[in-house]
């Protein structure tokens, strides 16, 4: 049975000032629940309907199904919700390619991308301090357990990248084409803005290079892509390019 106090902790870790103040987000289904709980992340609590999914877990609660559309985020519950503890943060490595993320607002586009970078080996992701939190529950719904092995970091960005040695690449709208470029992208930290407006002023003038994705259309139509699916794009390229030399 779900007590009032766990309704009420639930509830609140919606938001992010919430799942700060407690150090714990929620994360629903067995998929990603099974992906957490074998990472560093440390379960605080498991309400499931059918609790021998999870036989090794001793803190479990088992709740039916009104119980557990109560607590749930999703309109349609996924038979099990957990609570985990948010754990401190890892060093970023600098040793390999970064990608940063500058004023991020879409959580399905944050989640998306933590799930492609996981994807193509990419281990660290930087964001700005005012991106969608990585936590927020449509972000971890998106992200489908990779958050679990992911590095995610959230600074202030420009000081961070004004005080890099490493090479900065902003995709951008005006740069080089991603297919023609010679650069190597064995470490380095490669910078996608905004949904809207893309990288900023401020942080274009701290940028080595400039790539793009080249339109094929004749027209100026669509003026751009989805961040996402942008970011999916050079990574695939990148890897190609890795594997071809």
């Amino acid at each position: 049975m779900v007590s009032k106090k766990d309704i009420k902790l639930i509830s609140s870790l919606k938001h992010k000032k919430f799942r700060d103040l407690n150090s714990a987000f929620v994360v629903e289904g067995i998929k990603s629940i099974s992906e957490f709980l074998i990472s560093q992340f440390k379960l605080v609590k498991l309400f499931s309907i059918d609790c021998s999914a999870f036989d090794f877990v001793t803190n479990q609660i088992e709740v039916d199904y009104n119980e557990l559309k109560k607590i749930s985020f999703f309109n349609n519950p996924d038979d099990h919700l957990a609570i985990f503890e948010i754990p401190n943060k890892n060093p970023v490595d600098h040793n390999n390619l970064i990608i940063a993320l500058e004023s991020i607002r879409d959580p399905g586009n944050l989640g998306t991308i933590i799930r492609t970078c996981e994807w193509f080996g990419i281990k660290d992701v930087i964001c700005s301090n005012d991106s969608v939190d990585c936590f927020n529950p449509k972000v971890i719904q998106s992200a489908m357990g990779s958050l679990s092995r992911m590095n995610v970091n959230y600074v202030d960005l420009n000081s961070y990248l004004k005080n890099t040695k490493l090479d900065l690449i902003g995709a951008t709208l005006n740069g080089k084409s991603i297919y023609k470029t010679d650069l190597q992208f064995d470490k380095g930290i490669l910078i996608f803005g905004n949904e809207a407006n893309g990288v900023s002023d401020k942080l274009c003038d701290v940028l080595d290079y400039n790539l793009t994705i080249p339109r094929s259309g004749i027209n100026d139509f669509p003026d751009s892509l989805n961040l996402s699916i942008s970011v999916g794009i050079f990574l695939g390229e990148i890897k190609r390019k890795i594997f071809s030399d």
